[in-house]
């Protein structure tokens, strides 16, 4: 029974012919694997008459060195490798690969550090939730001021006191409060208001503030900072004016135009005829948030300045939507690249 079987086997792998990887699989599971039907013969042999073995035991060895070696000749097929696939020429060219870039925030954001590094300015970094003090009372504003209102700040679990932070003002708060004069950094970071989104403002934004705390620190001091700033930014012939304005942790306080870097103070649409762009606050800092930090205000004094990346990189790139920045963009993005 058993001589018969092997026999009709032989036969039966002789007329096949395996011309795909799967064809190939497919035969090794059916004849050669463990629960195959080679391996099953085997296991009958063992019941063979002993006069019987010689000859029965030759056709079985046979019939595996048959199976075995047309599931060889198919072995690159079962590799996993294609009939007509062909040599790797390895003289082709390579593959291409498309050129990152940062994102124009960054750029801006590394430019300015860069810049104020160059007159001694360290950066200090601090958290995006923040307390009431912190964020508000030790800057000087009132308990009234309509900063604190549900419309202008994102409060956290409904509490009157833990917010996203408004501005990074908070850092030079705790810079003031964990060190001692003289303190020179700038403080970069994202900042939340809530606001609705538009073409010209956002809900999240990123802001640069700069401190200087020491004696006899004037508001001179704080005009040619903010000129060496301008000129490096924007070109060595921008020019800058300062108006008054009013901020409740500075006095005196100011807002700061350059000359529209578009028409160069002739007059176009992106300064609204009038020469002039607004980038920045600043003033000199308010003596009650030098006490609230635990600072002379009788020895020392200090100036401070805030502005918003994204008005930066609007004015430099001539950007005209807010929300591209935080869009991701590809075809935004890939418009800027890094020259450091």
């Amino acid at each position: 029974m058993l001589r018969e079987e092997i026999a009709r086997l032989k036969q039966e792998i002789s007329a096949i012919k395996l011309e795909t990887s799967v064809a190939a699989e497919q035969f090794r599971q059916q004849y050669l694997s463990k629960k195959g039907i080679i391996p099953s013969l085997f296991d009958a042999f063992r019941e063979v008459a002993a006069e019987q073995r010689k000859e029965i035991g030759k056709s079985l060895n046979e019939l595996k060195q048959d199976a075995e070696a047309l599931f060889k000749e198919a072995g690159n097929l079962v590799s996993g490798k294609k009939e007509d696939q062909k040599e790797t020429d390895y003289s082709a060219p390579g593959w291409t690969f498309q050129q990152g870039s940062r994102h124009p925030l960054s750029l801006v954001s590394n430019q300015i550090h860069e810049i104020f590094s160059r007159v001694g300015f360290s950066v200090a970094e601090g958290p995006e939730i923040e307390d009431d003090w912190h964020n508000f009372s030790a800057l000087n504003f009132p308990e009234e001021h309509p900063a604190r209102d549900m419309q202008d700040t994102f409060f956290i679990e409904k509490s009157p006191d833990i917010t996203l932070r408004t501005h990074t003002s908070s850092v030079q708060v705790r810079m003031m409060e964990n060190n001692k004069p003289p303190l020179r950094m700038i403080m970069p970071g994202r900042v939340y208001r809530n606001e609705a989104i538009s073409a010209r403002a956002h809900c999240f934004f990123h802001q640069v503030e700069g401190l200087y705390v020491d004696e006899n620190v004037s508001f001179a001091d704080l005009k040619q900072t903010l000129l060496y700033f301008s000129r490096e930014m924007f070109g060595a012939d921008t020019r800058i004016r300062l108006r008054p304005s009013y901020f409740p942790f500075t006095e005196p306080s100011a807002e700061m135009d350059i000359s529209c870097t578009v028409c160069k103070g002739d007059g176009c649409n992106i300064c609204k005829y009038t020469g002039w762009v607004e980038i920045l606050g600043c003033g000199m800092v308010h003596p009650n948030v030098l006490k609230n930090c635990g600072i002379d205000s009788e020895k020392y004094t200090g100036f401070a300045f805030g502005m918003g990346i994204e008005r930066i990189a609007i004015l430099k790139y001539q950007v005209k939507d807010l929300r591209l920045f935080s869009q991701n963009d590809m075809r935004f993005l890939s418009q800027f690249k890094a020259w450091y």
